[in-house]
């Protein structure tokens, strides 16, 4: 059962890490340090949006449109935060 638990507390921290680079990416790219054109970027924006879209899609769909700021990152990452924390070893017994 430990096991269990750690994988899957080791997904969820992989997922976690890849979160915060897609915030801070998002980040610089809104504030022009990083820009798109440059082939790298682009790459390591597109494949980070591959990666986390099917995680934002369904919160997309729930909340509200607020067109120029995107709240289903902040979402997702609470959301994330606390069932790493809170929720997951409660289900283990851990807490």
């Amino acid at each position: 059962m430990l096991a269990i638990y750690q994988t899957l507390q080791l997904i969820l921290s992989v997922v976690y890490t890849i979160m915060i680079v897609h915030i801070i990416v998002s980040w610089l790219i809104s504030f022009q340090v990083l820009n798109l054109h440059q082939p790298i970027v682009a790459q390591i924006w597109q494949g980070l949006n591959k990666l986390l879209e099917p995680i934002y899609r369904p919160i997309r769909r729930i909340m509200p449109d607020t067109h120029p700021l995107d709240l289903a990152p902040l979402v997702a990452f609470v959301a994330l935060i606390a069932f790493r924390s809170f929720i997951l070893p409660a289900i283990f017994g851990l807490a």
